[in-house]
């Protein structure tokens, strides 16, 4: 059995990407190019069709964790990025508007402002952490009569803010709007119910909270609006016409699919399934609760946002030390062996709304593996610093 590497460093940029990896999604990878190394759904021979099963063994598992009725509506890309340009630039190719928050990553602000030709396309709601009510209002009064979908993440990759997508997509659905939502902070640490959120199309990472290897994620479709493609090729199925299939998954899975990656999704979502999901997102908030309030006792720190919580938070925590650049101080502690991000984390929109733009600000994400003491070494050479 291939073991988890062992820290070498004390590792709180799992917002990034989350590291160590489970021991299971080791092991998964190395069997996806091994047991399940031909190419899927290509041949007609004994490993081809254990990678195809394989494969849709992972779409069960995901359409089942995110409760989508149909695993053949779940479509593996290479990132949650990607999984949002097939959703944005597919709603509104041939025109509409779309509502978005304040807080919103450039995967989602980027691709609507490549289809802003002449102005932009997409209005944007002012996010009031902790005031659902507040916040729902100020979607809804962004919504215009051409309105097509609400756009929004679930939390902020820089802050951890959390927004209240389930009254978000009820709204939406009210207003017979698409509501889109960006899981890349979310999923694997805080739970995502596509029914119950009323979510026509949830994009994810596999390498963050999902603790997959790097470059897959997912496209999870609970909508039968058929999307425009981005992009065409060969599928495995219907060679002979010249047209992309329109049947899911084969519509958007054009050239071969990264079998190995998958195969570490798939024990990822079974590794955080066993864990439990609320004792994940407890752990994590308890690790970010406890560096927040020892950071509180700090004169020189900086804090951007409330004590965090489960109901309102994610466990991210942005912070900066006094007349100090972000980065320099990230130097400091990766000097000490700590790995943190700092800058902008492609999101300038809420480094906007926290005044952070010239500066950014210093990250801390932990994972399920990381410790009190973990926590502890951290606050202690934030205080020498």
């Amino acid at each position: 059995m291939i073991q988890s590497t062992p820290k070498s460093c004390i590792y709180f940029d799992n917002a990034a990407t989350t590291w160590p990896k489970p021991s299971c999604v080791l092991a998964a990878v190395q069997r996806g190019m091994t047991v399940y190394g031909a190419n899927p759904g290509r041949s007609g021979y004994k490993m081809a069709f254990a990678a195809s099963r394989e494969i849709y063994s992972c779409r069960e598992a995901a359409a089942d964790f995110f409760n989508l009725d149909n695993p053949a509506n779940v479509i593996f890309t290479q990132n949650c990025t990607i999984s949002l340009n097939i959703v944005i630039k597919g709603l509104l190719k041939y025109g509409g508007r779309a509502v978005v928050s304040d807080l919103e990553h450039n995967a989602v602000i980027r691709p609507l402002n490549s289809l802003s030709i002449k102005e932009p396309i997409f209005d944007i709601a002012c996010v009031t952490p902790g005031d659902t009510q507040k916040t729902v209002e100020a979607f809804r009064g962004c919504i215009k009569p051409d309105t097509r979908a609400i756009i929004c993440l679930h939390a902020s990759n820089v802050s951890g803010v959390r927004l209240p997508i389930r009254e978000i997509g009820e709204l939406a659905h009210m207003y017979g709007l698409k509501f889109v939502v960006d899981g890349a902070q979310s999923a694997g640490v805080l739970p995502i119910d596509m029914k119950k959120d009323s979510i026509d199309y949830l994009c994810l990472p596999g390498h963050k909270g999902l603790y997959s290897p790097m470059g897959v994620g997912m496209l999870l479709c609970n909508s039968e609006l058929q999307l425009p493609t981005l992009i065409e090729g060969g599928t495995g199925s219907l060679s002979l016409e010249m047209s992309q299939p329109q049947e899911l998954p084969d519509r958007f899975e054009s050239g071969t699919l990264n079998t190995a990656g998958i195969c570490g999704l798939h024990a990822g979502i079974n590794f955080v399934k066993n864990k439990g999901i609320d004792n994940i997102a407890s752990h994590e908030i308890n690790i970010i609760k406890y560096i927040y309030q020892r950071l509180c006792e700090m004169k020189n720190v900086i804090l951007y946002t409330a004590c965090p919580d489960l109901i309102n938070s994610a466990p991210v925590l942005a912070f900066n030390l006094k007349e100090r650049q972000s980065e320099e101080t990230a130097q400091l502690l990766a000097s000490k062996g700590i790995a943190v991000r700092a800058g902008l984390h492609c999101a300038p929109c809420a480094h906007r709304r926290l005044g952070t733009i010239k500066t950014g600000t210093v990250r801390l994400a932990p994972s399920t593996f990381t410790t009190f003491r973990d926590a502890q070494y951290v606050c202690k050479v934030i205080e020498n610093i």
